[in-house]
């Protein structure tokens, strides 16, 4: 396969401006790419990968123009939640993206995104930050350490698993009924049917023990099993 230089980005992309109208320049005071028409000013910058050093001199070149593009060669392997998050930061940063493909000697040149200025308020999931707040608040307090990735995580829907398995090793058999009133949350039915740890054991319908393996497994969590005790204390009191 030919070998693919940065100055093989220029020919296509020149060619499409001057097709506009444009007169086109390229290595003018750093800029890689320069088009000018009607007093608009458009700042093309190329590189074979998209990459940090890219974005900084793209930026740079935002104290000249809002029209700032970036140009690289199409990538060969990206995942579609790479590229979504490429096209994201390059939208955040209101720059524009220009893939040029190279098929034998033609090459074609595809504009994914233009500058424009970027909408704050329409680019937030509410139903993703409405789902981060929800695990945020079931959870009792900060188990995890930040930045690891290989340590098991403890999330909210672990720690209403050791609440009830907490309860039911402190007051033996019950029914997700009344494990709700002690506050394990509306999800202590699906909890216990489902099972997913294994903690959980049914002796007949509707009602709860914990299983030998969920009472082994408990001791792992020391913690968490001294607040929930804890609170099942207090709430006699």
């Amino acid at each position: 396969m030919t070998k693919i230089y940065e100055a093989d980005l220029y020919e296509p992309i020149r060619k499409h401006f001057i097709k506009q109208g444009y007169r086109v320049n390229g290595e003018v005071h750093d800029c890689d790419l320069t088009a000018v028409k009607d007093g608009e000013l458009i700042i093309v910058e190329l590189k074979l990968t998209l990459n940090i050093d890219l974005l900084l001199q793209a930026t740079r070149r935002l104290r000249l123009t809002d029209m700032v593009y970036i140009a690289i060669p199409k990538p060969k392997r990206i995942t579609r939640k790479r590229w979504h998050d490429v096209i994201h930061l390059v939208k955040r940063l209101e720059l524009g993206l220009i893939i040029v493909s190279f098929a034998g000697n033609r090459k074609t040149i595809d504009f994914k995104v233009h500058p424009e200025p970027f909408n704050r308020k329409t680019s937030k999931n509410q139903r993703k930050k409405a789902a981060l707040i929800k695990e945020i608040e079931g959870r009792s307090a900060d188990y995890n350490i930040g930045g690891s990735n290989k340590s098991k995580i403890m999330t909210a829907y672990k720690e209403k698993c050791i609440q009830i398995a907490c309860y039911l090793d402190k007051l033996g058999q019950m029914s997700p009924k009344a494990l709700v009133a002690l506050g394990t949350g509306d999800k202590t039915p699906s909890i216990l049917q489902k099972n997913y740890y294994k903690w959980f054991d049914r002796i007949e319908r509707g009602i709860y023990i914990i299983s030998e393996q969920g009472k082994a497994e408990l001791e792992d969590y020391p913690e968490l099993v001294a607040y929930y005790s804890s609170k099942l204390d207090n709430r006699g009191q």
